[in-house]
Order: C-alpha cells, then structure tokens, then sequence
C-alpha cells in the first residue's frame, strides 16, 4: 500500500509539472502560425495561408502587449507587397498610435515608400544600405544590393519596392530565385511583369503560357 500511495504521488506531481503554465506560450503560437503563414502564402497555399492567419492573429490578442500584433500586421503588410499587391497596411494604422514604436514607424514608411533619410537607422540592418540608395534613387546600386540580402524574404520585398526600375537581368534572377524556392505567388507576379516588359512576341507568348499552365 505505502508503495501504491507514494506512486501515486510520483504521478501526481509530474501532472502537476506538465500543467505548468509556459510564460510567453501565447508569443511562441503566435510566431509559429505566422512563419507557417508566410510560407504558405508565399507557396500561393491560400486556404492554409488564411488559416495561420488567423491563428497567429489570435495568439497575439492573448496579451495587452501589442508588439506581437503590430508585427504580424506588419508583416502580413509586407508580403502582400512582395506579391505586387496593393495594400495599405490598415490595420497596423489603426495600431500604430497605440505602438508608437519608432522601428516599426521605420519599417511602415520603407514598405509604403515612404521612409526619410534620418529612419534608415532604425530599419533591421539588411535593409538600411538597400533603403540608402532608394532615398537617393540611385536604381543601380539598389538592383546590385538585392542580391547581397541574405534572407530570401526580404530580396523578394526589395524587388517589388523598385519593381519598375528593376533591370531584366535583376527580374530573370528574382524569378529564377522563387521559382528555386518554390513560391509560386511571387513566380506568377514576377511573370506577369517580365510580360509587361517583354518586347519579343514570341517570349511574351511563352510568359502567357506558363501563366496559363500555373494559374490552372
């Protein structure tokens, strides 16, 4: 019986561990959900895409500590215009006030176009020499400096900043890098813009018709 009794207390006290509450579970969830998101939604995996979405979103309005929300926000933001859409980060605005976070103020203004010279240094540093030359409009150096961004994500963010100014060899590169990785939201952008500039007739047809074969 007394070997019973303290097994049972063995058992009783690892329950009691294994309930123990992990401080930032909420956070880790939420990072997690995102980083899926990206992926998926750079894979053009839209169903899952909005499910992490939404999971990450969630997760994050477990705390009164907003930082996690404006960077899902943000991020979320960012990958939109990575893909050649439209968006106008609304919901990081209408968080923004609340945030008032100068790195990520820094990063709102780089993303919409809008960054000044004296916000560079508060970008993450593999932006802060592509920002540099995008003040100063020098396209050139800012087609070279795409391809010294380590992560994937941001050369990919990079490019559709200065979409029209990107030089052929720069937009064969980009596309030959996402199609590498697979992700074929960013694949059917840089192909419909490689069709926009495509003067032979018989290349723009061949644009068309992987276009035709991927969006089926």
């Amino acid at each position: 019986m007394i070997k019973i009794f303290f097994a049972l207390l063995s058992i009783l006290y690892i329950n009691a561990c294994s309930f123990k509450a992990v401080p930032n579970e909420w956070q880790i969830k939420s990072t997690t959900a995102f980083n899926s998101y990206s992926q998926n939604f750079l894979k053009a995996n839209d169903v899952l895409a909005n499910n992490d979405l939404t999971r990450a979103i969630k997760h994050a309005k477990q705390s009164a500590n907003l930082s996690q929300l404006g960077k899902i926000y943000l991020g979320e933001c960012a990958l939109n215009i990575s893909a050649g859409a439209k968006n106008e980060c609304n919901e990081f605005k209408k968080l923004s006030t609340l945030l008032n976070d100068k790195t990520f103020n820094a990063y709102y203004s780089f993303i919409t176009l809008s960054l000044k010279p004296e916000q560079i240094d508060q970008l993450p540093k593999r932006y802060r020499t592509f920002a540099s030359f995008l003040i100063q409009k020098n396209f050139q150096k800012a087609n070279q400096e795409l391809f010294e961004i380590e992560e994937i994500s941001s050369s990919l963010l990079c490019a559709s900043l200065i979409k029209e100014h990107l030089e052929s060899t720069s937009r064969k590169k980009i596309l030959k890098l996402s199609s590498f990785y697979g992700y074929k939201k960013i694949v059917l952008f840089w192909l419909n813009e490689s069709k926009k500039y495509e003067k032979d007739k018989s290349e723009r047809q061949k644009i068309e018709a992987k276009i035709s074969i991927l969006s089926s």
